[in-house]
């Protein structure tokens, strides 16, 4: 059995604060879209909760920056191109068909390395692309009087709310498959007590990438 510390306290933390923020803003955006369906919060209480979940997430944002930059789990985000396209083929083959035949997975975690390409891929387009288009968009919500009155010929209001709709749904997106992921692991449980403890677990065997 291997066991490599991949996962930093900072990093834990921050994660299961993002994750518990995610909740909050998606039940809060739910209500607010959604207002006076059963199991949903009223408008007039979801919107603070919303405006200061989306405020705590920003911050939660501007922290992953900084500490990507500041400490050496920024490197597990640097895209190596050599043989690029090969192994994101590949890793999104063993997603698609590989894991239900029961083969091998083709990349193994390292301290060099904890993302396979397609994690890696997919983290950068959610952490670097969406997020600040989410952040963008909720901050145009939250100071609206501020916009002018139309973006494109469009009223600017409806602009930013389809924006901020659209990304929104692309994160929820993007949590799906995130909660798939973390059962593809050695075991169902094997990814989600390594971001609870820090260390992945696997049994020793030769890396196929």
């Amino acid at each position: 059995m291997n066991a490599i510390y991949l996962y930093p306290l900072w990093v834990r933390i921050w994660h299961w604060f993002n994750a518990l923020l995610f909740v909050i803003m998606l039940w809060s955006g739910a209500s607010l879209h959604f207002a006076g369906s059963i199991g949903l919060l009223d408008f007039s209480t979801a919107r603070p909760i919303h405006n200061i979940a989306g405020i705590l997430l920003a911050l939660s944002w501007i922290a992953f920056v900084i500490g990507n930059l500041v400490t050496s789990n920024g490197r597990h985000y640097r895209v190596q191109w050599h043989g690029f396209i090969r192994r994101l083929i590949t890793q999104g083959h063993y997603y698609a068909v590989g894991i239900f035949n029961n083969e091998p997975h083709p990349f193994h975690p390292s301290t060099e390395m904890k993302l396979n390409t397609l994690q890696q891929t997919s983290y950068l387009a959610v952490m670097y692309i969406l997020m600040p288009l989410l952040i963008l968009s909720g901050g145009a919500f939250l100071f609206s009087i501020y916009l002018p009155e139309t973006l494109w010929g469009l009223g600017s209001v409806w602009v930013v709310a389809m924006a901020h709709l659209t990304v929104a749904y692309c994160l929820v997106l993007f949590i799906m498959v995130h909660l798939y992921i973390i059962t593809t692991g050695e075991t169902v449980t094997t990814n989600l007590r390594a971001m609870v403890s820090g260390w992945h677990r696997e049994m020793a065997q030769e890396k196929t990438e």
